[in-house]
């Protein structure tokens, strides 16, 4: 019974990563769509659905859907959807503030999945104001360390705009930091330099991180993965921080799995 026991495990667990790959899919798609929409569906002069083609190249997302994509978000093929960008607000397990960016045809319905998903992981929603003074909008853009250094990363950026490089904490990539007007210039400079970068966005990064303990973590987590499963939540933004301890014993249960 072991053996099959532990063939039912990784099934389920094949069965889950392949939902959420089809879920990321979709939600690359989406970014694309709605990038050839307000810019068009050149990328030469639109950096946003460029950057939008290139994460989800990076992402194994398959040729053939993102042309289709670009195609139906610059009304070439007669059946492009309307999308409105949403920004919740609430907080998590033990209070850690979260930012919900929603990309939906369907305000009514994401509204209702989010609050869903917020209430029943031990989190509740907040007014409108009161999480988002936290956070500031900043390019972000991340670099593997595999083949490159820090002091690569900052000498290709610091003349475009780069306010910070540093280590992610498990120490697989770099984050360059920039005011949101200058992301565009940091990427070209990665590109002119020969560094490859993973992603480049505008996201929302807070003032100040708060540390959690293991447990916080594990029910942040949920409650991301809960947000996640909403085909319209793009993004969710926190201000949670990891010490290097709580991450090794987070490693651990990944282990145990």
């Amino acid at each position: 019974m072991s053996g099959h026991s532990k063939w039912a495990t990784t099934k389920h667990k094949k069965a889950i990563i392949d939902a959420k790959r089809a879920k990321a899919f979709a939600k690359y798609i989406k970014n694309i769509e709605v990038a050839a929409r307000i810019g068009g569906a050149d990328l030469a002069g639109n950096p946003t659905l460029a950057e939008a083609v290139h994460k989800a190249k990076k992402n194994s997302v398959p040729g053939d859907n993102i042309d289709r994509a670009i195609k139906r978000g610059a009304g070439l093929t007669g059946d492009a959807v309307e999308y409105s960008t949403i920004m919740y607000e609430g907080y998590g397990p033990n209070g850690v503030a979260m930012l919900i960016e929603c990309l939906t045809d369907n305000k009514n319905r994401a509204a209702a999945e989010v609050r869903t998903a917020v209430s029943r992981n031990g989190g509740n929603m907040a007014d409108p104001g009161s999480v988002a003074y936290n956070f500031e909008r900043r390019g972000v853009i991340t670099v593997p360390a595999e083949g490159t250094t820090e002091d690569d990363v900052l000498v290709a950026v610091l003349d475009a705009g780069a306010e910070e490089v540093a280590p992610t904490p498990n120490g697989e990539a770099f984050e360059v930091f920039t005011d949101a007007s200058d992301l565009q210039a940091a990427r070209t400079a990665l590109v002119d330099a020969g560094i490859d970068y993973d992603s480049a966005e505008a996201e929302f990064v807070p003032n100040l991180r708060v540390e959690v303990d293991a447990d916080t973590a594990r029910k942040v987590f949920r409650l991301i993965d809960a947000l996640e499963d909403s085909d319209d939540v793009q993004n969710v933004f926190t201000n949670f921080a990891l010490s290097p301890e709580v991450q090794t014993e987070l490693a651990a249960d990944d282990d145990e799995e």
